[in-house]
């Protein structure tokens, strides 16, 4: 079974949001609580349901990561996109992502 982890959107700004195991949405992957059995998922599952239903974010998923030198990463680049930011400078404030984090 491969290991997973929720995210989601913040309703109020966009931003690219994982759910840490203080029920908490952060804006940090590696912050992020992994699932690595079937009843883990259900439960991450359910808590985004709630949390959509609620209104706190959008866009609610589990995506596949692994761990790899102690860190998290998605196996989806779409994934490894939205964990890192854009791929190049667009706006003050956000740098582009490390190529070798998006490299697939």
């Amino acid at each position: 079974m491969v290991d997973k982890v929720l995210t989601a959107n913040r309703l109020t700004d966009g931003i690219a949001v994982w759910l840490n195991a203080n029920g908490e949405w952060v804006p940090s992957l590696q912050e992020a609580l992994v699932a690595r059995h079937a009843e883990a998922e259900a439960a991450l599952e359910a808590i985004g349901k709630q949390a959509y239903a609620d209104n706190k974010v959008v866009d609610v998923a589990l995506i596949e990561v692994q761990a790899t030198g102690g860190k998290l990463w998605p196996l989806r680049l779409r994934e490894r996109i939205r964990a890192e930011g854009p791929t190049m400078e667009y706006a003050p404030g956000y740098a582009a992502a490390d190529p070798e984090f998006i490299a697939v």
